[in-house]
């Protein structure tokens, strides 16, 4: 049983489903149907959540008031009956005559802002006759990762803020025109009335995303930038994202049926290119993906001329074994915690254990070992055990799939993580060869060419994972670092500053502010930037340490060094190394890189291209670490 049925007529999904995902937020669940499907099984399904809800939420517009609107008019007059009935108006309009005694709460033009008030009317009319919710919304959770390969701003690997696009405006120029070969997959609708299975629907138009991203021609939007526009119209997403194309879909499941709705539009004109409802057993998503993905292509082939690439989907004829990746995707991807990855992992061993021929499976236990290992690994034991372990699942993928990209991916992140930076080289460039052009595969090349103290390529791979996905904060983040590298500290600033319109309170964009701003000289500016950020964070820390030292304040240095060592221990070597230089202290600088090498530490990748380490790198000793540590020409 739902605590709140919505009632709509299905051409209103898209407006009505920030309020469901509001609600949803707020701790209730939620039942909801795109529109009234054919058959007994669906009305009789609609029928028993309509009346075990605890509050019916009736959605009056243009479309469910008129002649077609019956099926709302029907479940209003239930609700009206049981008394759980609420009105929400998202249309200027007048409900039916007799559902006007209760007084509707306009929610027109709302698109999902839940502190305002007219939304607060409608959850105070849930709350007095549904109670409280049945759940309470999840929080953030809160840990002490030290991602050493996070030393310069674009380095976080994990992003996970889908944001709002208010603040692209000031610095993407509006008047770009949509290629016809572009295109947006929308996250699909979960439409399965339980909250919990939205990393289904989610997973589904990653992969369709994936399939699609493989096709010579054809730019495909990257996933961030996607969920940030979930709630607008096509024209409004196709118009923010720059595409002439809009996919948009939704997922209904019940235990005997899978129902899955495509439906691609063009941007410019909101009409209907191709669409298609797919009925069928929950064994079958994998084979309706491959089928969404292929009848895309068809329909975009004017745009992308007779080019034919195989389009498989899923990695597995498994079922199971697909649930359980998805499910591991999602948890991955839904926070930097080591909890969120020992559990992604964890998944990813399960499907598997249900598939073992599954590559994907594999790639994605490559990349939490890789996650777990790099930010949460305490000594140089477990450095080389996790990394190995990684190592491992990632070959195992490419044994399985060759031309796998996220399984090539996965292996080029273990190398660099283990700084075996040539290997980690090799297989960046094999990766772009099969055809890695994915906003995600570009974000990942440009960092470590960042690494490697190439700036110019890294701006210009940073650039086009920007133009794959314009609304994700990362892709920005490691274009400013690639300004940052090169030392033209203004541009790294500017675009910091504009990543912060697009997510404010980014702590990794604030340290590259507060950093650029301190070896410009600019003490005090980059003091206040440096307090923004929690009090323990290793970067922080660092950072402060080195500007107390170069405002005269060596105690306030000591302390933050101290505190450093208390908190992270030997695990913080090169950050050590990074304020010995910077104080001047070339011994003990070169010291703290001898234990970073002892334990392997990942933050080494960062040295040569390391502003912080500048005094220190005219030295014979800086010479022979970088050629021991064997970094490649690029």
């Amino acid at each position: 049983m739902a605590d709140v049925f919505v009632s709509y007529k299905a051409d209103d999904r898209r407006r009505v489903q920030p309020l469901v995902q509001s609600l949803q937020a707020d701790g209730y669940s939620v039942w909801w149907d795109e529109h009234i499907g054919a058959g007994d099984e669906w009305r009789q399904t609609i029928e028993r959540e309509l009346d075990a809800a605890r509050c019916v939420i009736v959605v009056w517009s243009k479309a469910s008031v008129g002649p077609d609107g019956h099926f709302v008019r029907d479940e209003a007059s239930r609700a009206q009956r049981r008394h759980v009935y609420v009105p929400v108006l998202i249309d200027p309009v007048e409900p039916p005559l007799g559902f006007g005694e209760s007084q509707a709460t306009s929610l027109k033009g709302w698109k999902g802002n839940r502190s305002d008030p007219r939304y607060h009317a409608v959850l105070g009319a849930v709350q007095r006759i549904a109670g409280g919710s049945s759940s309470t919304p999840s929080g953030n959770e809160t840990s002490r990762a030290v991602d050493r390969r996070a030393v310069l701003a674009g380095g976080a690997v994990a992003t996970v803020a889908i944001v709002g696009v208010g603040g692209w405006a000031l610095f993407k120029p509006g008047a770009a025109t949509a290629k016809s070969d572009s295109i947006a997959v929308l996250p699909f609708a979960n439409l399965s009335g339980d909250p919990s299975r939205a990393y289904f629907s989610d997973g589904i138009a990653e992969e369709i995303r994936t399939a699609l991203s493989r096709i010579d021609g054809l730019t495909v939007i990257g996933r961030i930038s996607s969920e940030a526009v979930r709630n607008d119209d096509a024209a409004t997403a196709a118009k923010k994202l720059h595409v002439a194309n809009i996919l948009t879909g939704s997922v209904r499941q019940s235990p005997t049926t899978i129902r899955i709705t495509a439906e691609l539009i063009d941007g410019r004109t909101g009409a209907d290119k191709w669409s298609e409802d797919y009925d069928r057993a929950p064994g079958d998503a994998i084979k309706i993906q491959t089928d969404i993905a292929s009848r895309v292509t068809a329909a975009l082939r004017s745009a992308l001329g007779n080019m034919e690439r195989t389009l498989a989907i899923g990695g597995t004829s498994n079922p199971a074994a697909h649930d359980q990746y998805l499910k591991g995707v999602a948890v991955y991807l839904s926070g930097h915690s080591q909890s969120n990855f020992e559990q992604a992992k964890t998944l990813a061993q399960t499907a598997i254990d249900l598939d073992p021929a599954y590559a994907d499976a594999y790639a994605l236990k490559a990349a939490s070992l890789v996650e777990l290992t790099g930010s949460y690994a305490m000594t140089g034991d477990d450095f080389i055990r996790g990394f190995a372990q990684a190592e491992a699942a990632a070959n195992r993928a490419i044994e399985l799939q060759p031309k796998l990209i996220s399984a090539q991916l996965s292996l080029a992140r273990v190398y660099n993580a283990e700084l075996n930076f040539k290997a980690a080289l090799n297989q960046f460039q094999l990766a772009e060869r099969t055809g890695g052009n994915s906003a995600n595969f570009l974000m990942e090349y440009a960092n470590f060419l960042c690494e490697l103290d190439s700036p110019i390529r890294a701006l210009e791979l940073a650039k086009r994972a920007v133009a794959l996905d314009p609304l994700n904060p990362r892709a920005l983040g490691i274009e400013a670092t690639a300004y940052f590298i090169a030392r033209r500290y203004p541009q790294a600033i500017a675009v910091g500053q504009a990543i912060l319109k697009l997510s404010p309170g980014r702590s990794s964009t604030q340290r590259l502010i507060g950093d650029a701003l301190l070896l410009q000289g600019k003490l005090k500016e980059a003091a206040a930037e440096y307090a923004k950020i929690p009090a323990d964070d290793l970067f922080r820390l660092t950072s402060e340490s080195i500007l107390w030292a170069k405002m005269g304040d060596v105690a306030a240095s000591d302390r933050s060094l101290a505190r450093i060592r208390t908190l992270y221990a030997d695990a913080a070597s090169a950050q050590y190394a990074d304020i010995y230089a910077q104080r001047g202290k070339p011994d003990e600088a070169f010291a703290a890189l001898g234990q970073a090498v002892a334990i392997r530490d990942p933050g080494l990748a960062w040295i040569v291209s390391d502003p912080f380490l500048d005094p220190i790198k005219k030295d014979a000793r800086f010479t022979a670490l970088v050629r021991k540590l064997n970094f490649p020409a690029v």
